[in-house]
C-alpha cells in the first residue's frame, strides 16, 4: 500500500480516489489488491456474501498499466484506473466467462466484448470481475429466489445475511459495491433488476433510458425493455459511470436516437430541490408498505417538501396500475433474443436455441433445477415472430398506457420534474415504457432492510433525475457503510 492506510479505501468516492491517484499516494495496483483482499476475505469467507462470481486474471495487470500511463501523463478519463465489477450477462473477451448464472452457459467464452465493456476499457477502467446474478436475470422460475444461480449460488444481503433479501437480478453487482469489493459495477435492467436490489443493498442504481445504453453483447430478455446501467455508492459516482456508458451503437438501434450531450455532472454542486414538482401516486405506492416503511417515505416526501419542492399528489400515473401487469411482452421476446444471442456460443457447447437450454437444464436437472424453469418453458412455446395477436396487443398497450397515456401525460399535464416512489413497488411502469428511473437510499426498515425513494421521468431526462437525486441525496444522506465482520 502507498501512503495511505486500508481504512481511508473503505466508502471512498472518485473524487477522493482521484486526488489520492494524482497526488501519488495510492495507485490503482494497490486498489486492486485492496478489493481482491476484500473478496477473499467476506465474499468467499467470514459471512461469504457471494456476490463475486469471477475474479479477472488481468485485473493487476490493467491496474498497473494504468498507472504506468497515469505516471507518463496520460489520464483517459475520470474512470482511468477505477476498478468496474459487470454482472455475468454482459460479454467480456477475455478469460472470464459469460454464463447469466446458468450452468449451461458455464463453459461459455465471449468472443468479443459488449460494446458497453469496449467502452469502459477505452475509458481505462479496470475490469474487476464478473458479479453474480439471479439466474437468467431472474427470467427462469416463478419462485427464483432473488440472487440464487445454479452456477454461482445465493448471494446475501450484507446488512442481514441469510435473513434480508437482496434482491434482484443485479445482485452480486449491489452487494458488492455494498461491502466494498469494487469502486463500481455495472447491472442490468428489464424490470427491477438494477432499482431494487440498489434500493435493498443501500446504493444509488440508474435504470436509464431504454437506447441511452448499448444492449449489444449482453444476453437480453426483452429488446423493449433491457438495459444496463451504473450501480454505486453515491449518485455522482453513479453519475460519472453513466457518462462512460452511454453513447451511439451503430448494432443498436435503439441507441440511434439518444441525446449527444452525456454530461451528467456538469452543474451538480449547484442543483436544488427548490421550485421542483415531484408527483406521486401516494395510495398506490402505499398500499402494500408496512408502518415503518410508510413512515420512511413519508420522511422523504417531508424532506423534500422542506427544501423547497413542491410534492403533487395524483390519483394515478398510468391505466397499468388498474389493470396490473402481464409478462406476455417478456415471453416473446425472450425466445427471439436468446435465439439470436446463441449464435455467439460456441457450437461446441451444442447449445443453438433456447430449446437446447431447456433440454440441458432437465438434463442434469439435479443441479440446474432446483427451482424448475416455467419461464424458459412458456417462452419456448411462444412462435418467436413477434406476429402473436397476444404479443402485439399487449405491446401496444404498454406503450399506450405508460407512455402516451401514462408518464408522458402526468408529467405534462402536471407541468412535473419527476415522479417518486418507494423502492420495489412502481418500477414495472416504467420498465415496460422504456423510461429512466434513480434509486437513492432514504432509511431503513425496522428489521435492518435499507429502503429507498425511486425518482422516475420521462424518455432521456437522466440528467434533470441526477440533479434531483443528488439533492436529495445531500440533505438526507441516508447511506451506512456496512461494518464487515
Amino acid at each position: 500500500m502507498s501512503q495511505i492506510n486500508l481504512l481511508q479505501i473503505e466508502e471512498m468516492t472518485l473524487e477522493q480516489l482521484h486526488t489520492y491517484l494524482e497526488k501519488g499516494e495510492l495507485t490503482s495496483f494497490d486498489l486492486v489488491k485492496y478489493y481482491l483482499f476484500r473478496i477473499a476475505k467476506y465474499d468467499k469467507s467470514g459471512p461469504s456474501i457471494n456476490s463475486v462470481l469471477e475474479v479477472n486474471p488481468e485485473a493487476l495487470f490493467i491496474a498497473r498499466n494504468m498507472d504506468a500511463e497515469r505516471k507518463n501523463g496520460k489520464v483517459r478519463g475520470p474512470l482511468h484506473g477505477v476498478p468496474v465489477l459487470i454482472k455475468d450477462n454482459i460479454d467480456t473477451a477475455d478469460q472470464m466467462h459469460t454464463s447469466a448464472g446458468s450452468l449451461a452457459l458455464q463453459n461459455h467464452y465471449a468472443k468479443k466484448d459488449a460494446f458497453i465493456v469496449e467502452k469502459l476499457r477505452d475509458a481505462g477502467a479496470v475490469i474487476l470481475g464478473k458479479a453474480n446474478m439471479t439466474e437468467w436475470a431472474n427470467f427462469m422460475a416463478y419462485d427464483m429466489p432473488n440472487g440464487f444461480s445454479s452456477r454461482g449460488g445465493q448471494v446475501l444481503n450484507a446488512y442481514g445475511p441469510g435473513v434480508l433479501d437482496v434482491s434482484g437480478s443485479s445482485s452480486g453487482s449491489a452487494a458488492a459495491v455494498a461491502c466494498n469489493f469494487t469502486m463500481l459495477a455495472v447491472g442490468t435492467e428489464t424490470s427491477g433488476s438494477i432499482l431494487c436490489p440498489a434500493g435493498n443493498n443501500n446504493i444509488v442504481g440508474i435504470k436509464p433510458t431504454v437506447g441511452l445504453v448499448s444492449r449489444t453483447g449482453i444476453i437480453p430478455i426483452s429488446i423493449s425493455q433491457d438495459t444496463a446501467g451504473p450501480m454505486a455508492r453515491n449518485v455522482k459516482d453513479a453519475a460519472v459511470l453513466l457518462e462512460v456508458l452511454s453513447g451511439y451503437d451503430f448494432f443498436d438501434s435503439a441507441t440511434h436516437c439518444s441525446p449527444s450531450d452525456l454530461s451528467y455532472t456538469d452543474g451538480l454542486a449547484n442543483s436544488s430541490l427548490k421550485g421542483k414538482r415531484i408527483g406521486v401516486a401516494y395510495e398506490f405506492c402505499i398500499r402494500d408498505l408496512n408502518e415503518i416503511q410508510k413512515s420512511v417515505f413519508d420522511q422523504a416526501l417531508s424532506d423534500i417538501k422542506q427544501e423547497g419542492a413542491e410534492i403533487i399528489y395524483l390519483e394515478q400515473i398510468s391505466p397499468l396500475e388498474k389493470e396490473g401487469l402481464d409478462y406476455n411482452v417478456l415471453l416473446h421476446e425472450f425466445k427471439s433474443g436468446i435465439n439470436n444471442y446463441l449464435k455467439t456460443v460456441s457450437p461446441d457447447l451444442k447449445l443453438q436455441t433456447l430449446s437446447d437450454i431447456i433440454a440441458y437444464n432437465e438434463k442434469h436437472k439435479e443441479d440446474c433445477l432446483k427451482h424448475n424453469q416455467e419461464l424458459l418453458i412458456e417462452s419456448d412455446q411462444t412462435d418467436g415472430t413477434f406476429t402473436s395477436p397476444v404479443y402485439l396487443e399487449s405491446r401496444l398497450n404498454d406503450i399506450e398506457n405508460t407512455q402516451n397515456n401514462g408518464i408522458d401525460l402526468a408529467i405534462n399535464e402536471n407541468k412535473l420534474d419527476a415522479l417518486i416512489s418507494p423502492n420495489d413497488v412502481w418500477y414495472g411502469i416504467p420498465a415496460k415504457a422504456g423510461y429512466p428511473s434513480i434509486s437513492i437510499p432514504s432509511g431503513f426498515d425496522d428489521n435492518g432492510l435499507p429502503l429507498s425513494v425511486v425518482l422516475t421521468g420521462e424518455a432521456f431526462s437522466e440528467k434533470r433525475l441526477i440533479e434531483i437525486a443528488y439533492a436529495y441525496e445531500q440533505l438526507s444522506q441516508k447511506r451506512k457503510p456496512i461494518v464487515m465482520k
